[in-house]
């Protein structure tokens, strides 16, 4: 069955795959995009990834104007939509407070006000770090009590996109339960490329570690031996995403998507580093310390790494039992993820380096 869907950061990397593969699935897209005369190269990038162009149509607007600056004839439009996903957020390291909360937070709300209001079913994408409840306690959030956080420490502790993505999730939660919305929350880690084609967008943190590794600026591996950077292939998370949004049982549920099977970092590295003939380091620089030198601005662009990205570098296992049986439950295979990280470096070393992938 066809389902109308509306889709917030549908031209991003993660946001192309799951147009892609809903389009593809025969359900009609919805694209709020700030510049809709982009449609054309959107679609065309849709049918690349083995989408139906035909299903995709832009919706102008934006998450940082009230109502998301949608017209009337457009908000009639979405009052068919039976699911809304919301992708969109404004991703980079060392954004202010006050912009990343205007679209990361804000711009969340809009988009759960809408869906609540239409009562469409809202599926939004978190971060694994909302399920590492350590990471929760050390910088200042109680699960249990989000109301009593001190935001601006957070955003001290773990910088603005971090800290506006945590304040998202908490903020819809109660904006969702307060309007009686149905919602369903994907916490994916780290996106890998696509595990067959390895395809992926430039800005992605994975990129940027094979980057540096590519040019010789990652000469040891941050943390130690038990330190990695869990994982998920973009089409393995776009599988799951979309299977929360037509189940039923996972209304007011959260899923974790992260590949358990994920090397320790210093295996990721000889994994990206062995299609491409190059060694990977061996040796190992604590995080503290490399936290250190990256605080001097010369060394962080001379490295092209930021101090923030090295909060997700962590020892934290994860229990991603009930992912599985989700996944099980609904014929989703798991990638091989090393396969993948393969598939990823070659692209990124063939179609990342000297231009945008």
């Amino acid at each position: 069955m066809s389902v109308e869907c509306f889709v917030t950061g549908g031209t991003g990397f993660i946001g192309q795959h799951l147009v892609a593969y809903l389009s593809a699935k025969g359900h009609t897209i919805r694209v709020l995009m700030r510049r809709p005369e982009r449609l054309a190269a959107l679609r065309e990038q849709i049918n690349n990834l083995g989408g139906c162009a035909s299903r995709v149509f832009a919706v102008a607007g934006d998450l940082e104007r009230d109502n998301l600056g949608l017209s009337l004839a457009d908000r009639e439009v979405l009052r068919h939509v039976g699911v809304v996903f919301h992708l969109g957020a404004h991703f980079a390291w060392g954004l202010s407070v006050e912009h990343s909360r205007a679209v990361n937070v804000e711009g969340a709300k809009r988009v759960a006000l809408l869906a609540a209001e239409q009562k469409s079913r809202l599926v939004m994408l978190g971060g694994y770090m909302l399920k590492n409840q350590e990471h929760l306690q050390r910088i200042g959030i109680d699960p249990r009590c989000p109301e009593l956080t001190n935001w601006l420490t957070v955003y001290q502790h773990v910088g603005a996109y971090e800290g506006s993505k945590l304040e998202a999730h908490f903020a819809v939660l109660e904006l969702m339960s307060a309007k009686g919305g149905e919602m369903t929350i994907v916490h994916p880690a780290t996106v890998c490329g696509h595990s067959r084609t390895g395809h992926i967008l430039d800005g992605q943190p994975l990129v940027e570690l094979i980057r540096n590794l590519v040019q010789g600026k990652l000469t040891a591996v941050p943390g130690t031996a038990e330190h990695w950077l869990p994982l998920v292939t973009v089409d393995h998370l776009v599988e799951l995403v979309a299977a929360c949004a037509f189940d039923p049982a996972m209304g007011r549920q959260e899923l974790l998507a992260l590949d358990d099977q994920t090397p320790h970092l210093q295996e990721l590295l000889v994994q990206v580093a062995q299609p491409l003939g190059l060694k990977a380091p061996k040796h190992h620089i604590p995080l503290r310390l490399l936290k250190l030198l990256l605080s001097i601005p010369p060394i962080a662009r001379f490295f092209n790494t930021d101090a923030e990205a090295l909060d997700f570098i962590q020892t934290t296992r994860f229990d991603t039992a009930a992912a599985e049986q989700f996944a099980n439950r609904h014929g989703i295979a798991k990638p091989d993820i090393r396969q993948s990280l393969q598939h990823t470096a070659r692209f990124v070393n063939s179609y990342c380096m000297a231009k945008a992938c």
